[in-house]
């Protein structure tokens, strides 16, 4: 059920001034140190700010999903590594446990991946299955009321904080692609369960990727999610959610590198002008600018037609490809604006650089989204 305007606003005020006040201020501190202080991420539980796509219900704030991009687009202008942290619990690591979970297992998780005590990851990704995800190997075979789980996962957020797995596995070998596939809610205290040591990366320092393993974990059958070959299902109608939530914090990155920007351009002086007056500099604002809002529009377009029931699936595809392409050519955009201060790590704008190139890559690659809008549109004859 969607917020009425004035609280709406209030909770929009409340994320904005939390990334003003609390999040900004210890940006450099995040990167240097590669982790979120604990007081903050204790302050983000308190907000709510795990449980935003969570029923109310089960004790989240139940946001439809124009809100969420709402709130997201608000948290992209800070570093993506704070909204990272809590990332997973609002979308692809909660939402297929939304979705498909029976009463039993929602309420026996939702209410502590809302509080913010049980910190959920997604495991999709393998070595030979990442934009090919239909080619999972990690397998699960049934023995008696337990499925036995064995593979290995890659590159997945949060792992090393998660209490809580939802596993892609193929429970069908002679199943061609998705099909023999399906999900299941594997807890982290599971023996055979083990978490990889953290991999470095090119950016969004102090939010972590980890690998996973499985070595004969005994996954409870009543810890499946969905019917058995459904886990491909799932993971794409999560997956069409978390694009659009990604495609909002992108926009959000990419306003908060506009204000940096313009700020910058209207102080710095150049032949005896601010460089702000200067046409070529006037090109590249007024490309970011117009591409920033173009991402805006589709992003809450997408999320408005989501909210009544309609297939998104080509147009999150969409709003995905465009704001992802679109926030790394406006930080682009911003080092070139920023020049040598640009590239020095004092402004911040060489990081947010780095930061932000993982869009077009996780939650499905640029050129998977174009295969999937080309799809799409071909299915609907334009």
């Amino acid at each position: 059920m969607a917020l009425d305007l004035e609280t709406r606003e209030q909770l929009l005020d409340m994320v904005r001034r939390f990334v003003a006040e609390r999040l900004r201020p210890i940006e450099a501190k995040v990167a240097e140190d590669d982790a979120v202080p604990q007081a903050v991420i204790d302050e983000m539980k308190v907000l709510g700010l795990f449980g935003l796509s969570i029923p109310e219900e089960y004790g989240g704030l139940g946001l439809d999903m124009e809100e969420e991009v709402l709130v997201a687009i608000e948290l992209g202008r800070a570093s993506p590594a704070f909204r990272s942290v809590f990332g997973t619990n609002v979308g692809i690591g909660s939402q297929g446990l939304v979705m498909f979970g029976t009463d039993a297992q929602k309420a026996r998780w939702l209410p502590g991946i809302a509080s913010g005590e049980i910190v959920t990851s997604f495991a999709l990704t393998e070595a030979e299955a990442g934009s090919d995800s239909a080619a999972v190997q990690t397998r699960a075979v049934r023995d008696g009321d337990v499925y036995v789980l064995n593979g290995a996962k890659r590159f997945i957020t949060n792992a090393g904080k998660a209490s809580l797995f939802t596993v892609m596995a193929r429970t069908d070998p002679e199943a061609k692609g998705g099909a023999g596939v399906s999900a299941f809610l594997v807890p982290r205290d599971l023996p055979g369960l083990s978490v990889g040591k953290p991999e470095k990366k090119m950016g969004q320092q102090g939010a972590h990727i980890h690998d996973v393993s499985f070595d004969n974990v005994r996954v409870p059958a009543e810890n499946r999610l969905g019917g058995e070959g459904e886990g491909f299902k799932v993971a794409m109608q999560v997956l069409d959610r978390g694009r659009l939530h990604i495609a909002a914090v992108c926009v959000g990155v990419a306003e908060r590198l506009l204000v940096d920007c313009v700020a910058y351009a209207s102080e710095r002086k150049q032949f005896g002008a601010p460089i702000a007056s200067f046409q070529l500099i006037q090109a590249m604002i007024a490309d970011s600018k117009t591409e920033a809002l173009a991402a805006r529009a589709l992003v809450l377009e997408t999320a408005r037609k989501r909210d009544t029931g309609e297939s998104v699936t080509l147009e999150a595809a969409a709003a995905k490809l465009f704001a992802s392409e679109m926030v790394g050519r406006v930080a682009d955009r911003a080092v070139q604006i920023f020049g040598g201060a640009g590239y020095v790590a004092d402004y911040g704008i060489e990081r947010l650089y780095r930061d932000v190139r993982i869009f077009r890559i996780y939650e499905g690659t640029s050129q998977i989204q174009q295969l999937v809008i080309a799809r799409e549109t071909l299915k609907r004859g334009g």
